[in-house]
């Protein structure tokens, strides 16, 4: 991602790390579909397997997407593979990378764990809950991912009176031409103009966030799963702001600048700490303690003094059980 190859090896170790922790998560969620086979308790609280391997998938793809921003990744490991490493497809690389990044990947997963906390508050089981979740990924970030492809692909002309870096992806280092990829050297960047489309989506997407875990922790009673519910808001709330603000901030220096570098960091350690918290939270946690306590938990809704709950309805807060 960055020039300086200590920048690059430590983003290359978050990426490994979280799809380690993705591997993990989709192990636990075919563990706990397979098992409710067996046992029919477990049944209820197998219901969201779907949309926890949906947000599984979107940041594992974020993850693979990210390397993209790696000049080395990009010219020794993926363009030597498949074509040609020249400058050229290098930046066309970096404008797939800016649109997926922003305009369709890391939407998409915070999208699928605001979907997940929606539906943990439900007290009836879901039901053909995939249909529900698939549109509404798909509908939410549409507008954000036209607006990416737009402004990276039919950017104005740099005759235009806008700065460059309203639309500029990349940054070529040295002038020997765009296809002498042995004395020239490219670094991705952000545009502001797709920073200012993914601002806008993270402000709504905040509310958003922010009134669905309020409403969460007044309906979940238990103690410790509005513990979980505190860490996932106060992580989203904190990172995503950071992320926008650091994003925006970019544009004060060139790619090849130290400063760019440590400010790119932070963009990508926010997202990651989105990523690896709505795992822990939205997949591990619950799926280990329903595994632990062998679907006992299904047997009563919290609060309610009846330990039989009635037929298809389900515990509050059974998504982050």
């Amino acid at each position: 991602m960055f020039f300086f190859p200590s920048l690059s090896l430590l983003e290359s170790s978050f990426i490994a790390a979280l799809l380690l922790l993705s591997l993990l998560s989709l192990c636990f969620i075919f563990h706990l579909r397979f098992k409710s086979r067996t046992l029919h308790q477990l049944q209820n609280f197998n219901s969201l397997w779907a949309v926890r391997f949906i947000l599984v998938s979107f940041i594992t793809f974020w993850a693979l997407n990210e390397l993209l921003r790696l000049s080395f990744f990009r010219h020794h490991v993926l363009l030597s593979l498949f074509t040609s490493p020249t400058l050229s497809n290098q930046a066309n690389l970096c404008k797939i990378q800016a649109v997926l990044s922003l305009g369709f990947f890391e939407p998409a997963f915070l999208v699928t764990l605001l979907f997940l906390v929606n539906v943990s508050i439900k007290k009836k089981t879901p039901n053909g809950i995939l249909v529900d979740v698939i549109p509404f990924v798909i509908i939410t970030c549409s507008p954000v991912l036209i607006f990416q492809i737009i402004f990276v692909f039919f950017a104005p002309s740099s005759e235009t009176q806008l700065p460059v870096f309203f639309t500029r992806s990349y940054v070529v280092l040295s002038k020997n031409g765009l296809d002498d990829a042995d004395d020239n050297k490219l670094l991705c960047a952000y545009p502001l103009l797709n920073t200012i489309v993914f601002g806008a989506f993270g402000i709504g997407y905040s509310l958003c966030f922010f009134f669905s875990s309020w409403k969460a922790v007044s309906l979940v009673i238990n103690k410790g799963l509005r513990v979980r519910i505190y860490r996932l808001a106060f992580t989203v709330l904190i990172s995503l702001p950071v992320q926008i603000l650091c994003l925006g901030l970019s544009v004060l220096w060139e790619p090849e600048e130290p400063a760019y570098g440590g400010v790119a960091l932070v963009v990508f350690i926010s997202a990651f700490l989105c990523a690896v918290v709505g795992e822990g939270i939205l997949v591990i946690s619950p799926i280990k303690d329903t595994l632990a306590a062998g679907g006992e938990c299904c047997q009563w809704v919290p609060g309610d003094r009846s330990r039989r709950r009635e037929e298809g309805q389900s515990p509050v807060g059974y998504g982050l059980v």
